[in-house]
C-alpha cells in the first residue's frame, strides 16, 4: 500500500493511537492487532468508526479472529467486510469445535497451497527423518494418542537423561552434515531444534552444554556450536484447531521461578558470547528476542532450542534444518517445517527437518490437508534408495539418474580426468561431474550416506571397529553387505575430478576473455558449473596447513615430494586457494618441517613466510615493470583489502610509468601490469602484511 499510495498506511502502538488513527479524516489503511482492536471495542462504545463502513483485511486469519474478539466486532461494526489470508486454514478434519475459517469469512475466493509455491519454486521441499530408532525409547516416541502423550508418565518418560543424552549425541555428531559444514570453514546452514516444554529445553540446553565442554576425549570440542534459547509464558488459552502452536508473551513475569531462572541463565551465557547485556526484564527481554533474531539469520547462533516462540513467522533463509522432539500437528506441524524451506542458493535443496517422534502420518495428514490432491508427491522430498539408484519425477515426467549411474558413468568414461584434452570431452565432463555434485549435495543430507561414507574408512578385518559402526549407525550384517556393495569413488579421485572442474571452467573463462570461443563450434551454454556446491564443500587454508603439519609426522624423514604430490591434489581441488599453490609448494620446501611442534606453530610460520614472500614479490614486480613505488603499494594494499584487483577508477592509472595515454604502448602495459597485479592479489589476499 505505502509504494502505490505513499504516507497512506498508519501504524499503531497503543490502543490509544488506534483510536486517534480511527479519528482521523485523511487515509484511512491502518495496520494494528486484533488485541488493540479488541481492547479498544471493549472499552469504546460510542465511535462513529462503527456506523462507517469498514473492510477488515485479517492476516493469518486461521487463529486470530475466534473467540471474543470475533464476537465483538459482529456486535459493534454495523456495516463492514471482512477478508482473510492464510496458509493453514481451519476445516473440519482440523477444528476442535464448530467453526471453521469457512464458517467465520465465507467461502474460499482463491487458493494458493504450499503445492503451488513449490512448483513456483518460492519455497522448498521438505526432506523429512523419521528418527525414532532408540530401541528402549521405541514405545514413547511412536505413541500418538493425545491423552497418552499428555500423561505425566510420558512426559518423565521423554525427559529421560538417557534419552536426552542420546539424542543430544546424535545432533551434535551429525549438525555439520545436516548443516553443509563438513568441511573446515565451511559456512553452511544452522539449526532449530522444536522441544516440547521448558524442563524439555533447560535438559536438551544442559546436556549439549556439558557434552561440548567435555567431549569423549576428555577436552572441551575444538569447534563447539553456538547454543542458544528462548521461552516465555504460554498462556492456557483455548486453542482454535487441532495443532495450534500457543502464542508465548514477552510477560516473563508469569514465568515460575525455575523457569525464570534457567531463561536467566541462558541469556547469562548469550551475553558471554556476544558481549551485549540483556535480561529478563520485560524491556530486556523483548530486545533480547529481537537480537537473537538477527543473530539467527545472520548465522551467529549455530542452534537455537524453542518450545513455541520462532516456530511461527520467522524466516531465516540461512536455516535449513529443524530438529524436532515434540508432537506437532496440521498448523503446528506445517508452521514449523516451514522455518527450513526457505529459498537461499543451489547448495539449499530442501528444508532438513529430524523428527525424535513418529510424525509420519501427523505429516502426511497436515501437508494433505494443506495441499492439493498430488501433494505427497509435491512436497515431500524422495527417499535415499530413489537418490540413489534413480526415479522417475511423478510431476515433471523427467527421469532423475541415481548417484550409483551417476558415479559408474564418470568411472567408465573418465577413469584419468588427467587425459581429458578434447572440447567435447571436457564439456561432457562437465556436464557429468556437475549432475554428481547435485546428487552428492542433497544426499548429504541422509543419514544413510553419511553412514556409507563412513564405512569407507572402517578396517573391516578389525572386528571391534565393525561393532562400534554397527551401533553408532544402528546396522546389521545384512545392512553392511548392501553398502560394502556401493561404489564410492576414494577421496582422492574425487579432488581429481574436482581439480579438472575447476580447470575446464579456468580454460573456458580464458577462451571466452581471448576470443577464441567464438571459433569453437562447440555450445557451451547448456553447461552450468556449479559454483556454489563447490564454495560448500570448500577447504580453508588453516585445513590445508594442518594437513601438512600431520603429513610431515607420519612421513618423517621420507622426503617431500609424496607430501607436495598430496597437497597439489588438495590446492587443485579447492576454488579459493587454487592461486596459492605455489607458495604453499615453496613454503613446504624452504621449512624445515620438524622443527615446527604443534598445530598452531606451523600456521604461524607460514604466515610468516607469506608475508615476506608477499614484500619480495612486490618489491620485484615494481622493479621489473619500472612502475610508481608509492601508487602501486598503496593500489596493492587496496586491491587486497577488497580481496581483488580492479581496474576502475584511476588507481591503475597512478601506478604505471610516465607514458602517454595516446602511445600505442600504453593500453598493452596497462593490461599486462593489470593481470600482473591481479594474480598478485589472488596469490597474497588473506595473509595480511605489510607490501
Amino acid at each position: 500500500y505505502q509504494r502505490f499510495s505513499p504516507d497512506s498506511v498508519n501504524g499503531s502502538d497503543s490502543t490509544a493511537g488506534l483510536k486517534r488513527n480511527l479519528d482521523k479524516d485523511d487515509n484511512k489503511i491502518i495496520v494494528t492487532t486484533i488485541q488493540k482492536l479488541n481492547n479498544l471495542i471493549k472499552n469504546e462504545s460510542g465511535l462513529s468508526i462503527y456506523n462507517k463502513q469498514v473492510v477488515f483485511i485479517f492476516d493469518e486469519c486461521h487463529r486470530s479472529q475466534f473467540g471474543e474478539a470475533q464476537k465483538n466486532i459482529k456486535k459493534k461494526f454495523k456495516k463492514y467486510y471482512q477478508f482473510g489470508f492464510t496458509g493453514t486454514p481451519i476445516f473440519p478434519e482440523n477444528a476442535l469445535g464448530s467453526e471453521t475459517t469457512g464458517s467465520v469469512f465465507g467461502r474460499e475466493l482463491h487458493s494458493y497451497v504450499i503445492t503451488d509455491a513449490i512448483r513456483d519454486e518460492k519455497v522448498l521441499k521438505f526432506k523429512v527423518d523419521y528418527n525414532d530408532v532408540r530401541p528402549q525409547f521405541k514405545e514413547i516416541e511412536t505413541e500418538t494418542d493425545e491423552n497418552k502423550l499428555t500423561a505425566l508418565d510420558k512426559k518423565k518418560a521423554f525427559l529421560h537423561k538417557d534419552r536426552i543424552l542420546e539424542i543430544s549425541k546424535y545432533i551434535l555428531n551429525n549438525f555439520r552434515q545436516k548443516t553443509h559444514r563438513l568441511q573446515a570453514g565451511g559456512k553452511g546452514f544452522n539449526a532449530m531444534f522444536a522441544v516440547s516444554s521448558i524442563d524439555a529445553a533447560k535438559a536438551y540446553y544442559e546436556c549439549f552444554s556439558t557434552l561440548q565442554n567435555e567431549s569423549e576425549s576428555g577436552k572441551a570440542s575444538k569447534h563447539p556450536l553456538k547454543v542458544a534459547t528462548i521461552f516465555s509464558f504460554a498462556a492456557n488459552e483455548e486453542q482454535g484447531a487441532i495443532g495450534d502452536i500457543q502464542d508465548e508473551s514477552f510477560d516473563v513475569s508469569a514465568m515460575n521461578s525455575s523457569a525464570k531462572e534457567f531463561l536467566s541463565a541462558a541469556i547469562d551465557d548469550y551475553n558471554t558470547s556476544f558481549k551485549t547485556n540483556f535480561g529478563v526484564d520485560s524491556n530486556g527481554f523483548q530486545n533480547y528476542y529481537r537480537d537473537l533474531a538477527q543473530r539467527v539469520k545472520n548465522q551467529e547462533v549455530d542452534l537455537l532450542i524453542v518450545v513455541g516462540m520462532f516456530l511461527t513467522g520467522f524466516d531465516a533463509p540461512t536455516l535449513n534444518t529443524l530438529f524436532v522432539d515434540k508432537n506437532l500437528r496440521y498448523h503446528g506441524l506445517m508452521q514449523a517445517y516451514s522455518r527450513t524451506n526457505r529459498i537461499y542458493d543451489a547448495t539449499k535443496t530442501f528444508g532438513n527437518i529430524v523428527t525424535f517422534r513418529d510424525l509420519e502420518i501427523a505429516t502426511v495428514d497436515a501437508i494433505t490437508l494443506f495441499g492439493d490432491k498430488n501433494t505427497k508427491n509435491v512436497v515431500l522430498e524422495k527417499s535415499y534408495q530413489e537418490y540413489m539408484e534413480g526415479f522417475k519425477d511423478i510431476v515433471t515426467g523427467e527421469a532423475r539418474r541415481g548417484y550409483n549411474q551417476v558415479v559408474a558413468e564418470l568411472k567408465e568414461r573418465f577413469p584419468n580426468p588427467d587425459e581429458i584434452v578434447k572440447e567435447e570431452d571436457k564439456k561432457a565432463f562437465a556436464k557429468l561431474f556437475g549432475e554428481y555434485l547435485r546428487v552428492e549435495n542433497i544426499l548429504q543430507n541422509y543419514d544413510e550416506f553419511a553412514g556409507l561414507k563412513a564405512l569407507q574408512s572402517v578396517d573391516m578385518e578389525d572386528a571391534e571397529a565393525v561393532e562400534v559402526f554397527k551401533a553408532k549407525y544402528y546396522l546389521d550384517e545384512d545392512d553392511i553387505a548392501v553398502m560394502q556393495a556401493v561404489d564410492v569413488p576414494a577421496e582422492r579421485v574425487i579432488q581429481d575430478y574436482r581439480s579438472t572442474y575447476n580447470d575446464t571452467r579456468d580454460w573456458l573463462r580464458r577462451e571466452k576473455a581471448s576470443n577464441q570461443q567464438s571459433e569453437s563450434t562447440i555450445d557451451w551454454d547448456d553447461v552450468v558449473f556449479e559454483i556454489d556446491l563447490l564454495k560448500s564443500q570448500e577447504i580453508n587454508l588453516d585445513y590445508i596447513l594442518e594437513l601438512i603439519f600431520e603429513h610431515n609426522k607420519k612421513r618423517k624423514g621420507k622426503g617431500k615430494a609424496e607430501l607436495i604430490e598430496e597437497v597439489r591434489r588438495l590446492i587443485r581441488a579447492s576454488l579459493g586457494n587454487r592461486a596459492k599453490e605455489s607458495l604453499i609448494v615453496d613454503f613446504i620446501n624452504q621449512t624445515n618441517l620438524d622443527d615446527i611442534g604443534d598445530k598452531a606453530s606451523i600456521i604461524d610460520a607460514f604466515f610468516k613466510f607469506a608475508q615476506a614472500e608477499q614484500k619480495r614479490e612486490a618489491e620485484e614486480l615494481i622493479s621489473t615493470e619500472n612502475l610508481n613505488e608509492e601508487a602501486t603499494k598503496r593500489y596493492i594494499t587496496a586491491s587486497l583489502k577488497r580481496e581483488y584487483a580492479s581496474e576502475n577508477g584511476t588507481e591503475l592509472n597512478s601506478t604505471l610509468p610516465k607514458m602517454s595515454p595516446l602511445n600505442p604502448q600504453y593500453k598493452t602495459k596497462k593490461q599486462s601490469v593489470f593481470q600482473k597485479i591481479a594474480a598478485f592479489v589472488e596469490k597474497f589476499k588473506g595473509v595480511g602484511g605489510q607490501v
